[in-house]
Formats: C-alpha cells, sequence, structure tokens
C-alpha cells in the first residue's frame, strides 16, 4: 500500500514538471521587437511578461511625439491591471529634450524619465525622484517616422526605493503608430 502511494505521488509530480515544460517562457509571452507601427509593448518586469492588460476609459497604451516642443518630446504611456482587482500598475518613457533616433541613459533628470507604479503595494519609483535611491537603465528609440507617424524601440532600467521591492525590468520593446 505504501508503495502505491509513493507510486501515485511520484505520477503526480511528474504530470506537474510535464506542464511546466508546456508553458511559454517569459521571453515568449511578450511581442515581437519590430519596428512597423504594430502598436506593441512588452517588457519583463523581476522576470515576469507584462503588457498592457485592461481598461479604466483611457487608452491602457499610449505614445506621443512633439517635434517642435523642446527639440522634440517623446512620451509613452502604459498600464495594466495583473488581476480582477482595482489594483493597476503603470510604466511611463519620456526623453524630455532633443528625442530622436538613438541610446539615452538613466539617470538624466533633464533629457529622460522612466516611472514605475504599482498601486497594490502603494509603491511608486521615478527616475527623477531623490526616494528612488537606485536608478539605472537605457532608453533607446530605434525607429522614428514622422511621415509614416511610426515609433519605436527598446528599453531596460532598473529601480529601487527604500520601503518598496527592487524593479528590475529587462527586454522592453515599444512599437505605435502615432
Amino acid at each position: 500500500m505504501r508503495k502505491l502511494f509513493l507510486y501515485a505521488a511520484l505520477l503526480l509530480l511528474s504530470q506537474c514538471s510535464k506542464c511546466k515544460d508546456n508553458d511559454p517562457s517569459p521571453e515568449a509571452q511578450l511581442p515581437p521587437a519590430t519596428q512597423t507601427g504594430a502598436n506593441t509593448f512588452g517588457c519583463l518586469v523581476n522576470g515576469e511578461a507584462w503588457t498592457p492588460r485592461g481598461n479604466n476609459s483611457n487608452s491602457n497604451y499610449s505614445v506621443s511625439y512633439d517635434p517642435g516642443l523642446n527639440g522634440g518630446l517623446f512620451s509613452l504611456q502604459t498600464y495594466r491591471y495583473p488581476d480582477k482587482s482595482e489594483f493597476f500598475q503603470s510604466i511611463s518613457l519620456e526623453v524630455i529634450s532633443n528625442a530622436r533616433v538613438g541610446s539615452y541613459s538613466l539617470p538624466s533628470p533633464r533629457r529622460t524619465r522612466v516611472v514605475f507604479q504599482d498601486t497594490r503595494p502603494n509603491c511608486y519609483w521615478s527616475s527623477a525622484d531623490s526616494a528612488t535611491t537606485y536608478r539605472r537603465g537605457t532608453l533607446t528609440i530605434t525607429h522614428l517616422d514622422l511621415q509614416a507617424g511610426i515609433v519605436s524601440g527598446t528599453f531596460a532600467f532598473t529601480l529601487y526605493k527604500p520601503g518598496c521591492d527592487s524593479i528590475r525590468v529587462t527586454q522592453g520593446r515599444f512599437d505605435k503608430k502615432l
């Protein structure tokens, strides 16, 4: 009887590991990195796939580019509801002046800004906020075509604020029709 229980437990454990093997990796859950105006956004947040999800009557993913403001202003805003509660997470990326194709380092308070907000633990991390004690990363605009109205790029950043977990964003990509 004991062996039967042991075999049954072993069989159940092996079945669970098979399910995990068939689950897509977090990277595979991200949209491809394109430059066609595909209206996609995705990244890994602390190793988990993060894409816009849900709606609060405002678009959950918007991008703007104003070539006349500060020599070029790029702004990306996105949010998601990770579950069926009222709590949400948001990501904001900005190149405040002279936004062009190229890479921008963080921190650079006069040039770039990145924000991550998670309302469940009531945490707000900003590269422009002195309470965020660690802030490193890059934002790269890889494609900017004003005639076709397309902006694309990549990003990665790490933010730390006392009292909140560290936020490590990797493999970020966006491709948006303006």
